[in-house]
């Protein structure tokens, strides 16, 4: 029931006002002191015992010079992929539960609250710092923006990050895949669909380098994918549209193909153009303009295999008797991986299926599993403060 209730919180209609600010209690209501930064991460602090005196202090602040890396983040994104609008009702079938945005990632946001309070139920009292975060901006355009702040904020000082998105326990993402978000425009002059016909097209010229740019060949390895995501242009059925508008997905284990596909991206769109143009029987009244644009883009970047944060995973994996697999995958954990910092991204439990479609769905069954092996993570990276 407590994913059920987080998801009534971050449904896609929500205000961010309205949810920055139910996010904020909730952590809040953990016994964590909390703010809300400027790009609207939701932040909740949990001193380690190596702050002594400075208790209280923002470990983020520059008024504070103890040692480097004495902080361990938490983290999982409250943001998600669908419109306001979109009906987000939970709906039951049998043990599932269907709605957007229910495991991608209501789920992670849960169980970052209820590890919250577990740590102040138990009242542990960790030697490093713990910053319990809700952040923004990891889905769809927002280009990793709210991990991006946090690292700029917080990066000399972390000693890992782990970071909580969906709910698989059967792999943990110790590789980040690097993507690049592409937007082609092409504008035109306009005009009517009868009195103008012949005239260059932008809506023709995108379909024409459409066309060119999916015929490109990438490779099985180092695997290669990319997605025309969205489409649009015109104003009705019988205007020849003014602009056209295409946004595409490209992701790669290789840099180098990245860059060879947001080339072939260009060059495509480029050539779409100039067939249309000379196609068009009337060019009298203007000629079709067109750019490509970087939306965004995802660095790569890999976790050592000796990394203490993997061991530490491996070591609560084999307490609850879990297997994972390493695998690669873009997630706010890119961030802190693409700048040298220790970090993993793991499911909160359970089991989910149907990721950004209407029908997604969760299962909690073995939802504890995923909760136990990422507080003894966690544990095992911020470490206990001895008693007196």
């Amino acid at each position: 029931m407590a994913i059920e209730r987080t998801f009534s919180i971050i449904k896609p209609d929500a205000t961010a006002r309205n949810l920055t600010g139910a996010i904020n209690a909730l952590i809040e209501q953990a016994g964590l002191r909390t703010e809300v930064d400027q790009t609207g991460n939701v932040i909740g602090t949990l001193l380690g015992a190596s702050f002594g005196a400075t208790a209280g202090a923002n470990p983020g602040g520059t008024s504070l010079t103890p040692a480097s890396r004495d902080t361990v983040m938490l983290s999982a994104h409250l943001d998600t992929v669908f419109p306001a609008g979109t009906d987000v009702k939970v709906q039951h079938d049998g043990d599932r539960w269907i709605a957007p945005g229910i495991s991608d990632n209501s789920t992670g946001l849960a169980a970052l609250i209820a590890l919250a309070r577990a740590f102040h139920a138990a009242q542990i009292k960790p030697q490093l710092n713990v910053l319990f975060v809700a952040n923004v901006g990891e889905e769809g355009e927002g280009n990793l923006r709210g991990m991006r702040a946090l690292i700029d904020a917080y990066g000399a000082r972390l000693k890992a990050v782990i970071v909580l998105d969906g709910s698989s326990t059967d792999h943990v993402t110790t590789k980040a895949l690097a993507s690049r978000r592409m937007e082609a425009v092409i504008t035109g002059p306009g005009g009517h669909s009868w009195s103008d016909f012949g005239m260059p097209n932008p809506i023709n010229a995108l379909v024409r380098g459409s066309v060119r740019f999916i015929a490109t060949k990438v490779p099985a390895a180092p695997r290669t994918t990319y997605n025309l995501g969205q489409i649009e242009g015109g104003t009705s059925i019988n205007s020849i549209p003014h602009e056209a508008r295409l946004k595409v997905d490209i992701r790669s284990e290789s840099e180098s193909e990245l860059t060879r596909l947001e080339s072939a991206l260009r060059d495509c769109i480029s050539a779409g153009v100039r067939d249309e143009m000379e196609a068009a029987r009337d060019r009298s009244k203007g000629k079709l303009e067109f750019k490509v644009e970087l939306l965004g883009s995802r660095p790569g970047g890999e976790l050592r295999p000796d990394s203490p944060l993997l061991a530490a995973l491996r070591a609560a994996d084999d307490y609850v008797g879990n297997q994972s697999r390493p695998e690669r995958s873009s997630t706010d954990a890119n961030i802190p991986l693409a700048q040298g910092i220790d970090a993993i991204s793991i499911g909160a439990g359970g089991n989910g299926g149907g990721a950004h479609s209407l029908q997604e769905w969760y299962d909690p069954a073995g939802r504890e599993i995923g909760l136990q092996r990422a507080f003894l993570t966690l544990v095992a990276m911020s470490g206990i403060a001895p008693t007196k």
